[in-house]
């Protein structure tokens, strides 16, 4: 899996002119599913998400998790994070999960952020035309791997 993790001050997601998420303070999440990833690769990400200490504490320095802040956070799915990009203009989406097999993970990686933060979270809509807007904070955007745990 891999995740695009931005520290927002705000962001939504619109779906057919119709808004679908919007917080006002957290984690926009962009996550990428191949399909090697499994249940391990869910439990580490979800708990690397939440303990992240990327917020600001009395002293504006960076020690604080979404958890311990008690921010919100929306989730993406984003097919295009796995695009290879070594051959031609053209990006393959090869390595990608087909949607069969993205979803049942997607939801499950959803479910385990709200069970480790502890609260509902929002989501885009999988497969859908979404227009996604955010306000950086800092700004702040962390890129994370788990078949690349550094």
């Amino acid at each position: 899996m891999k995740a695009v993790l931005q520290k927002v001050s705000e962001a939504s997601v619109t779906i057919e002119g119709q808004k679908v998420a919007d917080i006002k303070g957290g984690l926009l999440i962009l996550i990428g599913i191949e399909e090697a990833d499994t249940q391990e690769d869910i439990n580490w990400l979800v708990a690397k998400i939440v303990k992240l200490r990327i917020f600001g504490d009395a002293d504006g320095v960076m020690n604080l998790s979404v958890q311990e802040t008690g921010g919100d956070i929306i989730v993406v799915s984003q097919f295009t994070l796995h695009a290879l990009t070594k051959k031609g203009n053209r990006p393959s989406y090869i390595r990608a999960a087909r949607p069969e097999i993205a979803i049942p993970i997607y939801e499950a990686f959803v479910k385990q952020t709200e069970a480790e933060l502890g609260k509902k979270i929002q989501t885009g809509q999988f497969g859908a035309d979404m227009k996604v807007a955010l306000l950086n904070d800092g700004p702040v955007t962390i890129v994370i791997d788990t078949k690349n745990k550094e």
